[in-house]
Formats: structure tokens, sequence, C-alpha cells
């Protein structure tokens, strides 16, 4: 690979559905603990330390389930079809 080409990045399975069902129970527990959902998970995302998510209900153990960068393709691809 030549320096400033491009690197393509490919993941693998369709995880969508599990995504979706991680994600609305995160949201809920962050919700309910009265947490900004969006600086959390941000922090999460960018960071990896789970300790941005709480444990109320479980909801950091539900997060670890599934690897961080499978969670954003799932997230940023559903994002993107909001744009066309």
């Amino acid at each position: 690979m030549e320096k400033g080409e491009t690197t393509r990045f490919e993941l693998g399975a369709d995880n969508s559905r599990e995504v979706r069902e991680i994600m609305t129970q995160v949201l809920e527990a962050l919700h309910q603990k009265g947490y900004n959902p969006v600086n959390q998970l941000v922090g999460y995302f960018m960071s990896g330390d789970p300790t941005y998510i709480t444990n109320h209900n479980g909801a950091r153990a539900v997060i670890r389930r599934m690897e961080r960068d499978e969670m954003l393709e799932v997230i940023i691809s559903d994002y993107l079809k909001t744009l066309e």
C-alpha cells in the first residue's frame, strides 16, 4: 500500500438486530439513572472504558456482549441511511 492510500475496513456479519437490542437496553438504563446517553456512549466508544456505562440493569455487561467496532458499524450505517 502506498503512503496516503485509503485503508479499507470491512466487517462481516449483519449484527443490526443485536445492536438494536443492546442499544435499547443500554439507553433505557442510562435514562433511568439520569445520565446523558450521548455523552456516556461517546466516552465508551472512544475510550473502550466500560465504566462510562452504568451497571444498572446489567447495562455494562450487555454493551460488552459485542465489540465496539461492530456496534459502530451498525450505528453509523443506520445514521447514513437517514441522510440518503
